[in-house]
């Protein structure tokens, strides 16, 4: 298993899909059900907190006369 950080959101979203996909197959024992819960619950708020840090990103498009124009810096980047 990758470590989150290392991971894309599309490589995220891919794997918790697989993981979803097995425990609703039920094909997998008990312990490790659980330990692939566990990693699910992990991916699933990385997926979010992404999704979040992009739709922060969107909401700082600066809009001029003609449209979008750039964007502002995130509190605390620069």
């Amino acid at each position: 298993m990758s470590e989150l950080k290392d991971l894309s959101f599309e490589d995220a979203l891919s794997e918790l899909e697989g993981i979803v996909s097995r425990l609703e197959r039920g094909d997998a024992p008990l312990e490790e059900s659980i330990d692939i819960y566990e990693r699910g619950a992990k991916l699933k708020k990385y997926c979010e907190d992404k999704l979040k840090a992009a739709q922060l990103k969107v909401d700082k498009i600066v809009l001029g006369a003609d449209g979008p124009t750039g964007t502002e810096p995130l509190d605390g980047e620069g």
